[in-house]
């Protein structure tokens, strides 16, 4: 047998590319930075899964493949499927206005000067659209560039952005506080992070009559089988929650930000966040990445059209819109940690227009802030999924980001 065949293995990955992979995954839990993690990468049809180190950072149970996530912003990629539902059945169109389910939105004011005073306003030039929640362009959001101005102080303040210790109001309670702020930016005209994705479970609900998390599950979760993706985790699984970690940025320390037992995500939330609500494990993540990959097919069921997956993950953002999609990317490393380095932004998903690192044009899913790594690459039929528990207060879980995509594509081998 020649060297070749031994090195190749069946699945499109080398042993010795694999083996790398597990070792370099190791070598960030032993370093103490990471507790644990669990890893999965799949491609033509073979999956590899490896469960390192324990749920606590203090040792206790291990890792397991089961090991329930906090997804984080990786919810984003998920969360907006459902719109592509209503979509493909005719229930939303992409440029109406979307006054009809959310008036909290209609009517804006729109601040003269993105970091300007919140009563200096103009009147928005048109209404928001379906299109404008999809693409994160509909005038709000959380921005780097504009971290300390009045609009993001007040999106801070009236406790609409889902961070560790606030908890959202529920939906229609969250929206009047939304309809209480001008927007940044006129309709259509600048990417802006997150708060449109909690926009999207609002406006699924409305159109439905249905909570978000019902018709998430009805047509998602329960067709793809994910059992174990959620907005809380129920009290027969919630040992299978790591605690949450944002470490000390300037000694490492681990600090919990949240229990599983008794924490946050252990009972219904008022707000279903799609922006970044979402629990999940490698496996159900997989089964939905792999549909994407499979163009919206599930075995023989469709889940969602080709043409609304095609739409997802493409990239809609024009150069103007995309300055501070790259400004999120390139000029704060130092709270991005290199994350987000892909170009352009489909619906609810990063996607790859450049060759910025060894992932090819064409690749599309994000990044969480409680650690969390979720793309699939056509190109390659490749998924990979990386889930700690280490949130980006240090850079450390997304080094380990980084070198665990840099092994999986070194591992390529066909």
């Amino acid at each position: 047998m020649n060297k070749m065949t031994t090195e190749q293995s069946d699945r499109g990955f080398s042993e010795t590319g694999l083996r790398r992979m597990r070792e370099v995954l190791a070598q960030h839990v032993e370093s103490g930075k990471i507790p644990g993690l669990v890893a999965l990468v799949s491609r033509n049809g073979e999956t590899q899964v490896e469960a390192l180190g324990t749920m606590r950072h203090d040792g206790g149970a291990p890792m397991r493949r089961d090991t329930i996530f906090r997804m984080a912003s990786t919810s984003k990629p998920l969360a907006v499927a459902p719109v592509m539902i209503l979509l493909d059945e005719c229930k939303l169109r992409l440029d109406d206005p979307v006054d009809q389910w959310l008036p909290e939105l209609a009517d804006r004011k729109v601040l003269k000067r993105a970091n300007g005073p919140l009563d200096d306003t103009v009147p928005a030039r048109r209404p928001i659209t379906v299109r404008d929640l999809l693409t994160s362009t509909f005038g709000l959001g959380v921005e780097m560039t504009l971290l300390g101005s009045p609009i993001l102080n007040a999106i801070f303040a009236q406790g609409i952005y889902d961070t560790p210790g606030v908890e959202l109001p529920e939906p229609d309670e969250w929206m009047r506080r939304l309809g209480t702020l001008p927007l940044s930016y006129q309709p259509g005209e600048r990417w802006q992070y997150h708060v449109s994705n909690e926009v999207l479970g609002v406006l699924v609900a409305r159109v439905t009559g249905k909570t978000f998390e019902t018709f998430l599950r009805e047509r998602i979760l329960d067709p793809l089988g994910m059992k174990d993706t959620g907005f809380y985790v129920p009290a027969n699984k919630i040992d299978r929650l790591p605690p949450a970690y944002a470490p000390d940025p300037q000694t490492g320390q681990f600090i919990v930000w949240d229990e599983a037992t008794g924490g946050r995500y252990s009972q219904p939330p008022a707000f279903q966040a799609g922006g970044g609500g979402l629990l999940s494990t490698v496996d159900d993540y997989h089964a939905y990445l792999g549909m994407l990959l499979n163009e919206g097919m599930h075995g023989n069921e469709r889940i969602l059209s080709r043409p609304a997956v095609q739409l997802m993950t493409t990239n809609h953002l024009t150069p103007e819109q995309q300055s501070v999609r790259d400004a999120m990317a390139k000029n704060n490393v130092h709270l991005s940690h290199g994350q987000g380095q892909h170009g352009g932004w489909g619906f609810g998903m990063g996607v790859r227009t450049y060759r910025g690192d060894y992932a090819p044009i064409g690749q599309f899913g994000w990044d969480g802030g409680s650690g969390t790594s979720t793309y699939a690459d056509p190109d390659n039929q490749l998924t990979g999924i990386l889930l700690t528990q280490v949130g980006m207060t240090t850079p450390d879980s997304a080094r380990l980001i980084h070198d665990f995509w840099t092994t999986v594509y070194q591992a390529i081998e066909d």
